[in-house]
């Protein structure tokens, strides 16, 4: 891989992780337009994954450190029911990362016809969101646990997490800005869970990426990631998701043009 490669793969995975366009779906596209084979070798996804966590963190440090704050004190409170309700929208793409991570995985094999189909998924989620009710409440349990298994069916590449989490809290009735919070605070456990179990598997063993376009990456993946993070908490309140569904049904037509021409 190399220093330009790993830079635009960065960007790509920094904006597209909170942009509702598909991280997975565009590094895909990506790697394909790139010219990059797709191989067993997971440490370059593992770095820029960490990076937007990293980012996540970084926009949401007060709300975390309330959240741990409230933890500690070791009684049911706010804090402890909004981290339940975490755990709880957790629970459906755990599931899915314990016994159907090899059939997932075996997907991401840069096909561009099948992201192209999940990405219409994405844009008419999107779409429908400007039939959301205009008045919000909060995030419940159970609209957690719905939630959560949209964050689940989003492991398929070319379905956003973060659009797929969002315009089902929208269209649950969740206010804007508390979905647009929970969404991005619910992906910390599932990504870090899923770098960690890859560590732990031995898939970044004998990597075939040097160190200096894995830092690019990194770097590349922190920056664009707060800045979209940042961005997509402003588009979530205004209501502008419709364009994003416009901009997925372009993406479809140009991957289906490249599936066909290359």
């Amino acid at each position: 891989m190399t220093l330009l490669e790993a830079l635009i793969l960065g960007i790509v995975q920094g904006l597209t992780e909170f942009l509702p366009v598909s991280s997975s779906g565009h590094l895909e596209l990506g790697k394909v337009l790139l010219g990059i084979e797709a191989t067993s070798d997971v440490t370059f996804t593992v770095v820029v994954h960490g990076a937007t966590v990293l980012s996540t963190i970084v926009v949401f440090r007060r709300d975390i450190v309330d959240l741990v704050k409230g933890a500690f004190q070791f009684r049911w409170n706010p804090s402890t029911d909004y981290i339940a309700k975490l755990a709880l929208s957790a629970i459906p793409v755990v599931i899915i990362g314990l016994f159907f991570k090899e059939p997932i995985e075996s997907l991401f094999n840069n096909n561009v016809l099948l992201v192209g189909s999940m990405l219409i998924i994405t844009g008419s989620l999107l779409a429908f969101t400007y039939y959301s009710p205009k008045d919000g409440g909060e995030v419940s349990s159970a609209k957690a646990l719905v939630i959560g298994v949209a964050q689940a069916i989003a492991v398929m590449p070319g379905i956003s997490r973060s659009g797929a989490t969002i315009a089902v809290g929208l269209l649950l009735g969740v206010d804007k800005k508390k979905i647009a919070r929970f969404s991005f605070l619910m992906v910390l456990v599932p990504i870090i869970g899923a770098n960690a179990k890859d560590i732990l598997d031995g898939g970044m063993a004998n990597s075939t990426v040097a160190a200096l376009p894995l830092i690019v990456g990194f770097v590349a993946a922190f920056t664009a990631g707060v800045l979209a993070c940042k961005w997509m908490i402003t588009i979530v309140t205004r209501g502008k998701l419709i364009h994003f569904a416009v901009y997925c049904y372009i993406v479809v037509t140009g991957a289906i043009i490249c599936h066909f021409a290359l």
